[in-house]
């Protein structure tokens, strides 16, 4: 007999807070599953149904229990609050499914009914915390290593988006909320608003609006979601509002585009005019390349990039230029450097220190994966296989050199010639700027053109 499983998410609870579909799922099933505070909250729901109440801990025994019934061919709807697909059964109950043979095209049929989901529900009682970027973590390592949830937590808070937290604290799980907060005061200011909304649009609701420095010390629980504002949030009137940007192409709500800014078009700061706004910046400001990518939030390699598109587009920065290696020429522009003379060596870690060393570029021995340089006072090595782009870059008489960059932009290491006596070699300047146009991307490809 063929069967059908509905997999149904029913919001908050509250019957006005339903799909038509929900409602209507609940009413087609001959059997409803669901973890025992789920099936309270539909009661009124359920006469006549064949009831099967689950524990916490119980997901895949609802599962395996939703399946066996569907192959007796009966209907059945698994329940969950909020969106059956946001933290809920709906992947447990596909994987059991999968796991046993089945397939879509057979008998028994599955059913997703969206629900609304706990930080949409939230928000709607806070005001508009919601209205730009924002990204949900669960704070729960029942299955997901704390590890991983940390550095979840690390790159949304270093990116700013606004941050819903799921299973925020439990009986047993006091610390997690804690540690959240740490990781996010690194990045955030202690003043960024935060709503704490329990019970959203049920009996015990309650809602606590506080400051980022205070979440950890609130009452929260495992029916508590935590939302945490991004750089531009605020709370006015009593409601948490995140700007959808307007203010960055219009002089106010309802007022004409900025200078520059066009109603309809990506700003100037969009994909494809924010290099050209880098490089405007750079002919205001003869900064050094880390300066730029800290003034622009972007790694080095970004900063390089824009520079060398800017000699193509024949819109170039007065003091700063750059061109990128060839992808295959790598080793060739270390073993030009021999010809440039005493040069410095400068390589950044993650962490803030800066090494600068002096040597000759003869000093760089390849040795399978690694790049070492090694003289009578030191050995550095840098692992060869992480350098995924190199550029010769220079700002006009104040420094030239050779950039290796991750996959990521990030700098690993550059050699810079030096001066003697306050002034750059003409031969060593010569050797280099030749090197450059021999084994650049674009000069390479002036070359193959003629």
């Amino acid at each position: 007999m063929s069967g059908k499983i509905l997999l149904v998410g029913f919001g908050p609870g509250a019957e006005e807070h339903m799909s038509y579909r929900a409602k209507s799922a609940i009413a087609e099933a001959d059997v409803v599953i669901g973890y025992t505070t789920y099936i309270k909250l539909v009661k009124e729901l359920l006469d006549g149904k064949e009831v099967v109440k689950k524990g916490m801990t119980e997901e895949i025994d609802r599962c395996i229990e939703a399946y066996e019934q569907a192959k007796e061919g009966k209907t059945v709807a698994l329940i969950s609050s909020g969106d059956i697909g946001i933290y809920g059964m709906a992947g447990p109950t596909y994987e059991i499914l999968l796991q046993a043979g089945w397939t879509p095209d057979s008998a028994i049929k599955v059913e997703i009914v969206p629900g609304s989901t706990a930080l949409s529900t939230c928000a709607s009682l806070v005001g508009a915390p919601l209205t730009h970027d924002f990204c949900s973590i669960s704070l729960s390592d029942l299955l997901t290593p704390w590890t991983t949830i940390a550095r979840r937590l690390d790159a949304v808070a270093e990116s700013d988006f606004v941050v819903a937290l799921y299973n925020p604290k439990s009986g047993r799980r006091t610390q997690q909320i804690v540690q959240a907060q740490q990781i996010l005061l690194r990045y955030r200011d202690a003043a960024t608003p935060v709503a704490i909304v329990k019970s959203a649009y049920r009996r015990r609701q309650a809602i606590q609006l506080v400051r980022l420095d205070e979440m950890a010390d609130c009452d929260i629980g495992m029916l508590t979601t935590v939302l945490i504002g991004n750089s531009s949030t605020y709370i006015d009137q009593g409601l948490m509002i995140t700007p959808r940007g307007y203010a960055n192409k219009y002089a106010n709500l309802s007022g004409e585009a900025k200078p520059g800014e066009q109603a309809g078009r990506s700003l100037s700061m969009g994909l494809e005019g924010w290099k050209a706004c880098l490089r405007r910046y750079l002919n205001q400001n003869d900064l050094s390349w880390e300066k730029v990518a800290d003034y622009f939030t972007v790694p080095v390699g970004e900063v390089l990039s824009a520079v060398s598109l800017g000699s193509e587009e024949n819109t170039p920065c007065k003091s700063h230029t750059a061109h990128q290696v060839h992808p295959e020429k790598y080793q060739l522009a270390i073993e030009a450097s021999q010809n440039w003379g005493r040069l410095r060596g400068v390589v950044r870690t993650g962490t803030g220190a800066v090494v600068e060393l002096f040597l000759q570029g003869g000093s760089f021995v390849r040795r399978s994966e690694w790049l070492n340089i090694e003289n009578d006072h030191f050995h550095l090595h840098i692992n060869w296989g992480k350098v995924s782009t190199a550029y010769f870059a220079w700002r006009k008489d104040k420094s030239y050199g050779l950039h290796f960059l991750d996959i990521h932009g990030q700098l690993i290491f550059r050699v810079l010639l030096t001066k003697h006596e306050g002034e750059f070699d003409s031969a060593q300047l010569e050797s280099y700027q030749k090197d450059c146009l021999a084994l650049s991307i674009d000069k390479t490809q002036e070359q193959s053109d003629d």
